[in-house]
């Protein structure tokens, strides 16, 4: 008579290796029940791999596997290798709790093929395939720390009007104060400022032109704005909130 029970040698292989590995795991074994829902796609499209892994399942439906799970949220699925290959196929599965962009362009840390054999399997785990999760989960969370973060305005160079001059307040960006003086300003360290003489206009409309091109190319806006009533020229090296020339918009 046929036996209904499922075949648990894959969770047996997986309840092993869990114990083997470094840290503390837990494994669950994962099989429909009879008249249940297969809800295994769930799992397989969180499986981070591009590799021998993706292919199997895009070739090979699941019909049982293995979750193992860290106490840091770090998650490897198990399953059989197709056919009647012996030994299994491991591999991690991605963060669920960021958002897609932040896996862009990072590489995935695809999976392996292993005897069936949960102590040599822990060891080319905890030597090969957990490393190169560390390394992508390190840069899928850095991207999306800097997709969390607020977008700032673009920063913009002010130049003023001072005297027949332009005057810029000195940037904080060495990029931004060597677009300037390669095209002409000086600095002024009595006001702690960049200027560029009027005292040849022709010259001085080619430098800031110029300079204003090269600005562009690092993604800074320029504004020409004349002083204020008081005395002093009111200079600025971040953009006011709406700006009066736009700054190029860079995609990642």
């Amino acid at each position: 008579m046929h036996d209904p029970t499922p075949d648990t040698s894959l969770g047996s292989f997986a309840a092993v290796l869990a114990g083997e590995l470094p840290g503390t795991w837990t494994s669950a074994y994962h099989h429909p029940d009879r008249g249940g829902l297969n809800v295994h796609h769930v799992l397989t499209d969180a499986v981070w791999d591009m590799n021998e892994v993706a292919e199997a399942l895009a070739k090979h439906p699941v019909d049982h596997c293995a979750v193992l799970q860290r106490h840091d949220g770090t998650r490897l699925f198990v399953t059989a290798q197709p056919g009647h290959a012996e030994g299994y196929l491991i591999a991690a599965l991605a963060p669920d709790d960021v958002p897609a962009e932040a896996f862009r362009g990072v590489r995935e840390p695809d999976g392996l093929a292993v005897d069936a054999d949960p102590f040599s399997a822990a060891e080319d785990v905890t030597v090969d395939l957990l490393p190169r999760y560390y390394v992508a989960l390190t840069q899928v969370r850095d991207n999306a720390d800097r997709l969390a973060l607020p977008q700032a305005d673009p920063q913009r160079v002010v130049m003023t009007w001072s005297d027949g001059s332009l005057v810029v307040d000195k940037p904080d960006r060495a990029d931004i104060a060597r677009a300037l003086t390669d095209n002409g300003f000086t600095f002024d360290s009595a006001r702690d400022v960049l200027v560029l003489s009027g005292d040849d206009t022709a010259h001085q409309a080619a430098s800031a032109r110029a300079a204003g091109a090269r600005l562009d190319e690092l993604g800074i806006g320029v504004v020409l704005r004349h002083p204020q009533a008081r005395p002093a020229p009111g200079t600025a090296s971040v953009a006011p909130p709406t700006p009066t020339v736009a700054t190029p918009h860079r995609s990642r």
